[in-house]
């Protein structure tokens, strides 16, 4: 039993991001981490989930569960940020949980970060191709539905087919994510920058001119009353929609899986990450006002909230329609792009540590990149976009991101005691009282969603035991150095 929490020590962690050691490219400094957290955080939060939050759990209070999930992500990323100051490894939290809780509670965070990514490229892809379908519409081009939507439908009352075969466009971007992220990190860097520029001025061109055309009264009442069941509007539903839209900050974890390809991570990382979270939780709120001060939370619950929004404010808004839907098409797009990169990397750091197949740490031999797990990681989220709703998959990654954060917000106490004199060129402060109440932030949401979400994480997490202990427990590097007598 002692054995399942075997740790790896900071030494060998600074020796497995030597340059000797190191099999990825160094090409990324604080500009481009920022960017890619800002790429990954203004998504399908900001497009697409923001809609759903407010109209099946906050009404126009999603603002305040932006708010909650903000705070919860930032005492989050003042733990990740010292972590990633101290541990220039990929892996993200999973790396964190190696060095401070032993290998089978990172086996958990590995487990569960690749479930968030896996499931929030894919709930991002869904929302791609809503947009992309309204857009073509409005130039006459309809695809048909039986290739534009999801075989299958998931709301209040449960199950329903919809009569579609696939979701073709929500496949096609992941695929076409995938093989840029095959060719190379420094290339879909540069891509990144550029969709976020877009993506940033259209959301402020929406904020800007649709302040205008709120009608105050679709924020009577600001928190709609319960029904009676949790969840359902009233303050539970508030904190419930934090729940659901905690998966659209899933962007300051995506930059800690890169340290390792990184100029200055120790610098670098906590800048990037604290400097993301704050800029995307300002247009966050933003957004979620002006939305729901535009259309009635009652009528959001659709793939493509914003476009709704402008088809209500009327024709005065009508030049902005197409740009909004572009801005959208390229963000959501660099969204797959980095939540595919953090699950590849994932996948790297485990395999790497001997914990799954040593062909998934391979390196292509011209790009530089992890170009198998990439693959995989691709092909499996094309699968799940394909197929299933965007509510259903964002809720399952909303439950993986809180569980990592609660599990990283821990890390940072026990390092304190474990490693108290190695050098830290950022420190998370007020500790403990900053982590614990991290901690239990994340927690109370997590604790919020729904019991079916509950349910399909602990069937991914038997999964990832079966997986665990028939065959990464026996190919552990950290378990076989540890047999030697090696540190």
């Amino acid at each position: 039993m002692k054995n399942l929490f075997i740790t790896k020590s900071l030494s060998q962690l600074e020796k497995q991001a030597d340059s000797k050691n190191n099999k990825l490219k160094r090409h990324l400094g604080p500009v481009n981490l920022t960017l890619l957290g800002v790429g990954c955080v203004i998504g399908a939060g900001i497009f697409v989930l923001t809609g759903t939050a407010a109209q099946m759990h906050a009404g126009p209070a999603v603002a305040l569960s932006f708010v909650i999930s903000a705070f919860g992500c930032l005492l989050a990323g003042l733990c990740y940020a010292e972590f990633a100051s101290m541990i220039p490894v990929s892996g993200s939290a999973y790396t964190y949980g190696y060095a401070t809780m032993g290998e089978f509670i990172a086996w958990i965070i590995g487990w569960d970060l690749i479930l968030e990514y896996l499931f929030g490229s894919a709930t991002v892809a869904v929302g791609w191709s809503g947009y992309v379908t309204s857009f073509l519409h409005d130039f006459g081009v309809d695809l048909p539905a039986s290739i534009s939507q999801s075989p299958f439908a998931f709301d209040h009352t449960g199950w329903h087919t919809t009569g579609a075969i696939v979701n073709f466009p929500a496949v096609f971007v992941v695929l076409l994510m995938t093989s840029l992220l095959v060719i190379g990190i420094k290339e879909s860097a540069k891509f990144n920058n550029i969709i976020v520029l877009i993506k940033v001025v259209v959301i402020l061109l929406f904020i800007g001119f649709g302040i205008g055309h709120i009608n105050v009264e679709n924020w009577t009442p600001f928190v709609p009353q319960n029904t009676g069941v949790w969840g359902q509007y009233g303050w539970s539903g508030v904190l419930t929609g934090a729940g659901v839209v905690f998966f659209a900050y899933v962007g300051f974890d995506a930059v800690s899986t890169l340290s390792q390809e990184t100029i200055n991570p120790k610098r670098d990382m906590p800048i990037a990450i604290l400097g993301s979270l704050l800029i995307c939780t300002i247009l966050y709120i933003g957004v979620s006002l002006t939305l729901t001060g535009i259309v009635s939370y009652k009528d959001l619950n659709v793939p493509a909230p914003i476009a709704l929004a402008i088809d209500t404010a009327g024709t005065s808004l009508m030049w902005l329609r197409p740009i909004i839907k572009i801005g959208a098409i390229a963000g959501l797009s660099s969204v797959v792009l980095v939540l595919l990169l953090g699950q590849s990397r994932v996948f790297f750091a485990m395999a790497s540590d001997g914990l799954l197949w040593k062909s998934f740490a391979k390196i292509h031999s011209k790009y530089k990149t992890p170009h198998i797990t990439t693959l995989l990681t691709g092909g499996f989220a094309a699968f799940f976009a394909g197929l299933f709703p965007i509510g259903l998959l964002g809720e399952l990654v909303s439950i993986g991101t809180l569980l990592a954060f609660v599990i990283v917000c821990i890390g940072i106490v026990i390092m304190r005691k474990t490693e108290p004199d190695a050098p830290r060129l950022f420190k998370t402060p007020w500790v403990p009282f900053v982590p614990i109440l991290g901690a239990l932030v994340c927690f109370a949401q997590m604790a919020s969603l729904p019991g079916d979400t509950w349910m399909r994480l602990f069937l991914w997490m038997g999964i990832g035991f079966v997986i665990y202990f028939f065959y990464g427990r026996k190919h552990s590097h950290a378990r076989k150095r540890k047999k030697e007598g090696k540190h």
